[in-house]
């Protein structure tokens, strides 16, 4: 396994699940923040942000492997992501993760499916890891707020399914990945269920002791809301396409991955739900 391991977007919702799981694992890490005020106390952290690409060199200084994440829902992550990647290479990294997203691969254009292939280009031996639709979506991240103020969740997902997933799962095949290790290999990752947005707001309300409802938006809704809330145009616009995919089906696919590499199954959202009733109490 390698002996220090950077890892970046570490303040994120996903991150701070990543940064915890190794830490609690013994590994030696090093968090990549823009704003080390962010960064968990008590484990060292770096500046890296990708709109200074100055950052970037220094922060993989003494470093021996990367877990690389692009800035979320950003259609210029290809020009962001290269310059961490062509300097990962010449800093002589053993293994690079990255976080993908669950169908990148369909889509040769794809910002994140580009940046795979560079990746994978980058003769760094790799793990390329695809999750599906985080859970904490629901819990800490962008569809808490109007579960707890509102009682709904609003997007234009229709009534297509998405298998899931935690970040806790994700996090532990990203350890396993590192501490086998999992070189050469491209992983899609899900939940071991497949559930709509009613469905998912059915296991919130239980949880929650009240009723929580999804209300299917058409894509201009959801835009506009997207807007009102100052999202910029290009965000909106990756907003749309995901949640196309979802409208058509592809979100719904369930792999093995999460329990043949942990060796216990993924959570379901049941499960989910019930741990984190208090983020919509």
């Amino acid at each position: 396994m390698s002996n220090s391991i950077l890892i970046t977007g570490a303040s994120g919702v996903l991150g701070r699940a990543i940064v915890s799981a190794f830490v609690e694992a013994g590994v030696t890490v090093r968090q990549g923040v823009r704003n080390l005020n962010s960064a968990k106390a008590g484990v060292p952290a770096v500046r890296w942000d990708y709109a200074d690409p100055s950052t970037i060199a220094p922060a993989l200084d003494g470093i021996d492997a990367l877990l690389l994440m692009a800035p979320p829902l950003d259609a210029e992550a290809v020009a962001k992501l290269t310059p961490a990647i062509v300097a990962a290479k010449s800093a002589g990294l053993s293994h690079i993760l990255l976080i993908s997203a669950f169908g990148a691969n369909y889509n040769e254009q794809a910002p994140l499916r580009v940046i795979e292939h560079l990746v994978i280009g980058s003769g760094i031996p790799y793990t390329i890891l695809r999750p599906n639709f985080f859970m904490e979506n629901f819990s800490e991240g962008f569809l808490a707020g109007s579960i707890k103020a509102q009682n709904g969740i609003f997007l234009a997902a229709g009534d297509g399914k998405t298998s899931f997933i935690s970040i806790d799962d994700i996090a532990a095949v990203a350890l396993a990945a590192f501490q086998k290790p999992l070189t050469g290999v491209e992983l899609d990752l899900t939940g071991p269920e497949s559930l709509d947005h009613t469905e998912a707001a059915g296991f919130i309300s239980e949880a929650a002791g009240r009723p929580v409802a999804y209300h299917a938006l058409t894509e201009e809704q959801m835009a506009a809301g997207a807007r009102a809330a100052g999202l910029p145009e290009s965000t909106i616009a990756y907003m749309a396409v995901l949640y196309s995919i979802v409208r058509g089906g592809f979100a719904a696919g369930i792999t093995p991955v999460v329990g043949e590499v942990t060796g216990r199954p993924p959570l379901t959202f049941a499960e989910f739900a019930r741990r984190n009733a208090a983020a919509w109490r």
